[in-house]
């Protein structure tokens, strides 16, 4: 008996979000087929024109914008970000610093801190076998 291995495909969305591009901004060949494990692998390893601008111009998905900004998707949407931005977009608001940037930034900030706190904590728990 022999086995064959299918071919692992994805929808747009899954694959869009594997490689961190708003689905919407893809061309309509990517959002109307399926998109193959290795097709997606390639992609990855030699980006098109079309992704390379796509990564670096926006718009840019949620995810990726609230990266960029320093602050959680929630942190976003309570400062009122709910559409996709754009790089120069993501830069003004860097620049223009706004009171809900700083203070999400801020929170983030802390949660990050209490991360590493809990993982050190863990850590020294974990050497002396608690």
């Amino acid at each position: 008996m022999t086995s064959h291995q299918s071919t692992q495909t994805m929808k747009p969305a899954t694959a869009a979000k594997k490689l961190g591009v708003y689905l919407e901004a893809t061309p309509a060949e990517f959002r109307e087929g399926t998109v193959s494990r290795a097709e997606l692998n390639a992609l990855q390893a030699d980006p098109p024109q079309w992704l390379t601008d796509l990564r670096r111009d926006g718009p840019h998905p949620r995810p990726v914008v609230a990266a960029k900004l320093g602050v959680s998707i929630a942190g976003l949407a309570r400062g009122g970000v709910t559409e996709p931005l754009t790089t120069e977009q993501i830069e003004t608001l860097k620049r223009e610093r706004p009171e809900w940037l700083e203070r999400e930034r801020a929170t983030q900030a802390e949660v990050r801190k209490e991360a590493a706190r809990i993982k050190q904590r863990d850590a020294e728990r974990a050497q002396r076998g608690d």
